[in-house]
């Protein structure tokens, strides 16, 4: 299951995280977010502990959101080192999510 992250935790979750990182930039009144959801579940349970995958709800988390230049939702970003490595806007298979992870 995708856990969900906030601007306070997310330089230890995904800009210090030892492995790669997928974040998906949602909000709850986004139908395209809604059926995407259960895709990322998928790629959660794939990855493992190989990589991570979070949820950021950009209505809670402006700040974040703005800092990242998310202008479309959904947007999922990979990220590697601390830097966005891979930037998928609208909904994507479950294979483009695992590819975009290096799985």
């Amino acid at each position: 299951m995708v856990q969900p992250i906030s601007s306070s935790n997310f330089k230890n979750h995904v800009l210090d995280a030892k492995v790669p990182v997928l974040v998906d930039f949602w909000a709850p009144w986004c139908g395209p977010c809604k059926v995407a959801g259960p895709i990322l579940d998928r790629v959660s349970e794939k990855a493992g502990d190989k990589a991570k995958v979070y949820k950021l709800n950009i209505d809670d988390e402006q700040t974040t959101a703005t800092q990242f230049g998310i202008t479309a939702i959904p947007t999922v970003m990979v990220f590697r080192e601390g830097k966005v490595d891979k930037t998928l806007i609208g909904v994507q298979q479950e294979q483009a999510y695992l590819r975009a992870l290096g799985l």
